[in-house]
């Protein structure tokens, strides 16, 4: 069923010490206690950031139903949230991705997405540790919207963000991990997504540098309209969407504009 609304937390934190469960359970419990019904974590929160090199390290990755995604549905059920988190997944031929899983408040995975746009440069050794997906990104509808998800580069390479859009997505999540300094690129892209797809766009950031990659900068929240909702450093960032905004930005300009969209894909 649909809603006029929905709030969502962005959680910028990263959950792998030994404390990773009871600080999780912390942090989702305010965050459903201020409101929010999903949480969305940054990117690969269940793990230290270690493309930060090349070595990559066994340990890091899990099959499906593992110990990290286990820990995000229970402890998603326990605070009574719905919960975007990622890690990385190993397949039955022992393929390793970047996955991220969508979680409903009772602890079921609902959706799953694999990132597709993999960097190699310094900091960023990511293809030393997953592979790039094949599958195009599809939306779901969960907490009575229509969601798609995108992993940090995806959402710079903005051909994803369309094919969501024009699958009826209404709301793009992107948990990412980037560096401060590079966020004055990051932004444009955002408001451009949110404006040209018609759909809200949420990106939540790993908080602070790691093994000497200096990742940080703000979450931030665009309406479907290109206004910037949200944008913060603070480890909990509320926003809520709201369906008549949505609405409006679907009929105003560029909004009406038909997509050709079988030309484009000839």
């Amino acid at each position: 069923m649909k809603r006029d609304e929905l709030t969502i937390a962005l959680v910028s934190e990263v959950f792998h010490e030994n404390d990773a469960r009871p600080r999780l359970l912390e942090r989702l419990t305010e965050a459903r206690a201020q409101g929010a019904t999903l949480a969305v974590l940054p990117e690969i929160a269940t793990l230290p950031w270690s493309p930060a090199t090349t070595t990559m390290r066994d340990e890091d990755a899990e099959p499906d139903g593992g110990p990290r995604q286990t820990m995000l549905q229970e402890v998603a059920a326990e605070a009574g949230i719905g919960l975007l988190g990622s890690m990385i997944i190993r397949d039955d031929v022992g393929r390793r991705f970047n996955t991220c899983t969508l979680i409903d408040e009772s602890g079921q995975c609902l959706h799953r997405y694999r990132k597709i746009h993999v960097p190699d440069e310094p900091g960023f050794r990511e293809a030393d540790h997953y592979q790039a997906d094949d599958e195009p990104p599809t939306p779901v509808d969960a907490f009575g919207w229509s969601l798609g998800v995108q992993i940090c580069s995806d959402m710079n390479r903005p051909a994803g963000s369309q094919l969501l859009a024009a699958r009826g997505c209404e709301c793009i999540l992107g948990p990412r991990s980037t560096e401060e300094a590079t966020y004055w690129k990051w932004r444009p892209v955002f408001i451009a997504n949110a404006l040209t797809c018609c759909c809200y766009v949420l990106s939540v950031n790993r908080p602070a540098a790691e093994q000497g990659v200096a990742i940080g900068g703000p979450s931030i929240a665009v309406a479907p309209t290109g206004e910037v909702l949200l944008e913060t450093t603070d480890t909990i960032g509320l926003v809520t969407l709201d369906r008549t905004l949505l609405d409006r930005a679907r009929t105003d300009y560029p909004g009406y504009l038909a997509v050709p969209s079988s030309m484009y894909a000839r």
